[in-house]
């Protein structure tokens, strides 16, 4: 079950992104700090937060995305997590999926994401891929030497602009 996140959920979020293993310590501060926009602000509109829950109930994953700044229909997907203990399970895939739909129904057009080209990040480039995003653009050495800033984007509507969705899988 996909819903959005709320004050309860903040350590369980927390504790799934530093239990992933990707992100470092001033990463998840800022994932904190978005969280906290989130819970705090409710009538903003830069962020939302869902969560998705396991079987049992417990939070398993969670995602922020919002509409991006002075574009019309383009959303970014911020952040998106899943528990170690839950991944494999196709949580991440509905969380994908989940956004698209919330995107199109309010009138969204694409779907942007940016990940790191290091090989810790290799499945999370071939995950964004293999949900039919294609890279569009790579900044060399933007998060430090040797790591580059990937940026996937998809189409929701197929057929419109100069590039395509990658393969299906």
């Amino acid at each position: 079950m996909i819903r959005p996140l709320t004050a309860a959920d903040r350590p369980a979020v927390l504790a799934l992104i530093e239990a992933t293993g990707f992100f470092r310590p001033e990463e998840v501060r800022v994932a904190e700090e978005i969280l906290d926009v989130y819970l705090s602000q409710p009538g903003q509109r830069d962020y939302a937060a869902v969560v998705v829950e396991d079987e049992s109930g417990a939070v398993a994953g969670y995602m922020t995305y919002g509409p991006t700044p002075l574009t019309r229909g383009t959303y970014d997907l911020y952040w998106m997590a899943v528990a170690p203990s839950a991944q494999g399970r196709g949580l991440g895939k509905t969380l994908v999926a989940w956004l698209e739909d919330q995107a199109r129904r309010e009138g969204g057009r694409m779907v942007v994401i940016e990940t790191s080209s290091t090989p810790q990040y290799a499945p999370t480039r071939r995950f964004y891929e293999g949900q039919r995003y294609a890279e569009v653009a790579r900044v060399p050495d933007f998060y430090q030497p040797g790591d580059d800033r990937v940026i996937y984007a998809k189409r929701l509507a197929e057929g419109v602009g100069r590039w395509t969705n990658g393969p299906k899988s």
